[in-house]
C-alpha cells in the first residue's frame, strides 16, 4: 500500500479520498482508528492532513514526526520525511489540493492533471451558491442591477477587470453610505467598518465568505492572457449569491463549467436601454466631426496622428485615451471629455474606452476596422467592434441616441454585418495551474528553473474541453531573467506575475534592476526621481513615451511593495512619484490641445538610449549594480 501525506495549510476540511468516493472529515475530528497512533502537529499553524491511500481503510500504525516552524517556508514548498514502518514519504505543503482524477485508478498523483478545477477551491465548495447570470449588450443596464444587490447585502465583493472600474464601484459604494475597501495590484485602501470591497479580479479572495458578489465583464474567461483570473473568481468565490456580468455568448459555456458545482444558475436577458444607430454613410472630411464624437484608432501614433488632424480645423481640442496611459491619466482626460464647459470636446481613443470608463459619446467613428494583436495584423472580432460601438449615446446623458460609422465607405459592410450579428459563442475559459501545484512539480524536477518548470509543466498538462491554458509568454519573459539570480521558486513566481510590460524597453530593464538588487541585497531602495525646481512638462512624444513607460517601472515597485513589503520600503515615494509623472503627462496633453505642440518624429527608442533613462530616473539602482558587478 502506498501512502501520501500532504500538508494542506488553508482548508477548513480534511479530505480522504479511497477506493470509494472522497469524503470530508471537519478539521480536528480525524478517527483514531484511522491514524492508530499518536499524531503530533502544531495546530496553532492551522496545519491538516490530505490522506490519500489506494484502498479503503489505513489498517497500519502511522507516525508523524513534530512539523518544525521553519517547514513552512513563504513559498509553500517545505518537506519533512514522514516514517510509516520502513517507508519513508515526503510531506508537502499544498494548499487546496482535493481531488485528482486518476488517482482511483492508479493509486498514484498525476499533478498536471488540471480537469476538475472547481475542487481547487474547498471554501466555495461549502456552497450551493446561487449564480445570477447579467447578459446583454453594453448600456443596457446589468451591471446596474447587480451592483443594487450588491449594495443591499450585507456583505460583498466586486470583481472588475480594470482599476478604473475598481476604483469607480468603491466610490459609488462609500457614497451611498456602504463602506467599501479599494483593492487593487497597487493599491490598497481600507475603510473603517467595510464588510465590502472593490477589487481588480487578480485580488479576489477565496478564502472568504459573502453574502454577495459581483463578477463584471465575466465574458473575459475566454481572454488567452487574463482569462484563467476570471475562471478562478467564477470557481472559487465563496457567496451565497454570485452575480455575472456580460455577453450572452458566454452562458453555455458558464452553464456547463457550474454543473458540477451544484450551483443554482438564473439567466436574466437585457436590452440595451437607448437606440444604437449605424449610419449608413461615412464620415467623409474631417470637417464633419462634430462635439461629442469619439473616434477610434489602434496605435499610439495614429492617436496623436488623428487628433492634430481634427485640431488643425480650429474648431475642436481632443482628449485621448488609450492603454499605456496611466489610469489616473485616462480618468483626467474623460472627465475633461465629459464636462460640458470644457473646451476638449472630441474625443481620440483605442479600444481601451471598451470599458472601464464613463463616456457621454454621441458617436462613434472607427478610422480602421483593423488592429495588429502583438502578433499579426487582423480584422477586429465581431465582440470587439460591438463593445466599442456600444459606447456610443449613454443612458441618462446628453446623448442618449447612440450613432456609429467609420472614416472610410469600404469599411461600413463590415460594420453593419458585424453589428447585426451575435457575438461568436465563448466555447472555453483560461485556466492556469496554482504556485502550489507548480511547487510540488518543482519538488520532482529539481535543479530546474522557473522557466523549464512552466514550459514542461504545461506542456504535459491535461485539460477538459471546456477550458484552455492561458498565454504565460510574457511570465515566461520574465522566468528568463529571474532564473538567473539567486532566488527561492516563490520570489521568482511573484516577478513573473508582477505587472511588468516586458516589450517595453525601459519598463523590461527596471524589472531586471529590481530583481537583481533584491537578489543581491535584498532590499531595493528607490531614490527620488523628480524633486522640486526640475519638473518638467514632455515637450514631445518621444518624451512623453519615456515618461509613460516611468509610470510603468514605478507601478511596479509598488506592487511589488505590497507584497514584499521589507524588501521595497519605499512605498510611499513610489506612489507620490507616481503621481508626478500623470501629472506631466496631463499638462503635456493639456498644452498639446491648446499650443498645437505635436511635430513629427519618431516614436521609438533605442536601447542604448532606453539604458541611459533608466539611470536618469534612477541612478541609485544604476549604481548598486555597478558597484555589485565590480565586486563581482
Amino acid at each position: 500500500m502506498i501512502l501520501t501525506v500532504v500538508i494542506n495549510s488553508r482548508s477548513d476540511f480534511l479530505a480522504i479520498p479511497s477506493s470509494s468516493s472522497p469524503f470530508l472529515l471537519d478539521r480536528g475530528r480525524i478517527p483514531d482508528e484511522l491514524l492508530g497512533g499518536d499524531v503530533s502537529l502544531p495546530f496553532s499553524l492551522e496545519i491538516f492532513l490530505l490522506l490519500c491511500c489506494a484502498r479503503a481503510q489505513i489498517k497500519r500504525q502511522l507516525h508523524l514526526t513534530s512539523l518544525p516552524t521553519e517547514a513552512l517556508s513563504k513559498e509553500g514548498s517545505g518537506f519533512l520525511s514522514v516514517k510509516k514502518l520502513d517507508t519513508y514519504f515526503y510531506l508537502y505543503s499544498f494548499p487546496g489540493l482535493r481531488h485528482l482524477s486518476n488517482f482511483r485508478s492508479s493509486g498514484k498523483f498525476d499533478l498536471t492533471d488540471l480537469t476538475h478545477p472547481h475542487t481547487w477551491y474547498p471554501v466555495a465548495r461549502r456552497k450551493k451558491r446561487n449564480i445570477f447570470l447579467h447578459v446583454g449588450p453594453t448600456n443596457s443596464g446589468k451591471t446596474y442591477t447587480a451592483l443594487e444587490s450588491l449594495e443591499r447585502s450585507s456583505s460583498g465583493v466586486y470583481c472588475g477587470p480594470l482599476r478604473l472600474l475598481a476604483w469607480e464601484i468603491a466610490q459609488r459604494l462609500n457614497k451611498a453610505n456602504v463602506p467599501c475597501n479599494l483593492i487593487t495590484g497597487q493599491e490598497k485602501k481600507e475603510i473603517e467598518g467595510a464588510r465590502h470591497s472593490s477589487l481588480t479580479v487578480e485580488m479576489a479572495d477565496i478564502t472568504s465568505d459573502y453574502q454577495c458578489a459581483v463578477i463584471d465583464e465575466i465574458q473575459m474567461v475566454g481572454c488567452r492572457t487574463r482569462g484563467f483570473s476570471f475562471t478562478r473568481a467564477l470557481l472559487g468565490i465563496s457567496s451565497d449569491e454570485v452575480h455575472l456580468c456580460g455577453d450572452p455568448a458566454t452562458v453555455p459555456l458558464i452553464k456547463r463549467i457550474l454543473e458540477v458545482t451544484g450551483d443554482v444558475i438564473k439567466v436574466q436577458h437585457y436590452e440595451r436601454l437607448s437606440p444604437l444607430i449605424p449610419l449608413k454613410v461615412p464620415l467623409g472630411s474631417f470637417s464633419n466631426i462634430r462635439k461629442g464624437d469619439c473616434v477610434i484608432t489602434f496605435s499610439r501614433r495614429e492617436i496623436y496622428r488623428l487628433k492634430k488632424r481634427v485640431e488643425a480645423g480650429g474648431k475642436h481640442l481632443c482628449s485621448v485615451v488609450y492603454g499605456s496611459l496611466p489610469p489616473e491619466t485616462r480618468t483626467k482626460q474623460a472627465k475633461m471629455f465629459n464636462d460640458e464647459s470644457s473646451e476638449f470636446d472630441v474625443l481620440v481613443a483605442s479600444d481601451a474606452i471598451g470599458m472601464g470608463l464613463n463616456l457621454n459619446i454621441s458617436r462613434i467613428i472607427f478610422s480602421t476596422l483593423e488592429k495588429f494583436d502583438g502578433v499579426r495584423t487582423r480584422d477586429l472580432t465581431v465582440s470587439e467592434i460591438k463593445q466599442i460601438a456600444g459606447r456610443a449615446g449613454r443612458y441618462g446623458s446628453k446623448f442618449s441616441t447612440g450613432e456609429v460609422t467609420c472614416i472610410d465607405a469600404k469599411d461600413l459592410p463590415l460594420l453593419h454585418s458585424s453589428l447585426e450579428s451575435s457575438s461568436p459563442l465563448i466555447e472555453r475559459a483560461g485556466l492556469f495551474p496554482t504556485f502550489d501545484l507548480l511547487s510540488l512539480y518543482s519538488r520532482l524536477h529539481t535543479n530546474v528553473g522557473l522557466h523549464d518548470i512552466l514550459e514542461q509543466f504545461l506542456e504535459k498538462a491535461k485539460i477538459s474541453s471546456d477550458y484552455f491554458i492561458s498565454d504565460c509568454e510574457e511570465m515566461l519573459k520574465v522566468a528568463a531573467v529571474v532564473d538567473k539570480l539567486p532566488l527561492g521558486l516563490y520570489e521568482k513566481y511573484l516577478f513573473c506575475i508582477s505587472p511588468a510590460d516586458m516589450n517595453d524597453e525601459i519598463a523590461a530593464q527596471g524589472l531586471t534592476q529590481f530583481a537583481v538588487n533584491y537578489a543581491k541585497k535584498g532590499v531595493v531602495r528607490l531614490k527620488e526621481i523628480f524633486t522640486p525646481g526640475t519638473l518638467q512638462v514632455p515637450k514631445s512624444q518621444t518624451a512623453l513615451k519615456e515618461l509613460e513607460s516611468v509610470h510603468k517601472v514605478l507601478e511596479l515597485y509598488v506592487w511589488l511593495s505590497f507584497r514584499i513589503e521589507d524588501s521595497f520600503p519605499d512605498q510611499e515615494l513610489a506612489s507620490s512619484q507616481k503621481a508626478i509623472c500623470s501629472l506631466l503627462i496631463e499638462e503635456f496633453l493639456e498644452r498639446l490641445g491648446f499650443h498645437r505642440m505635436l511635430r513629427g518624429g519618431s516614436l521609438s527608442l533605442q536601447k542604448d538610449t532606453q539604458s541611459s533613462i533608466l539611470r536618469k530616473y534612477f541612478p541609485r539602482l544604476e549604481a548598486e549594480s555597478q558597484l555589485e558587478s565590480a565586486k563581482n
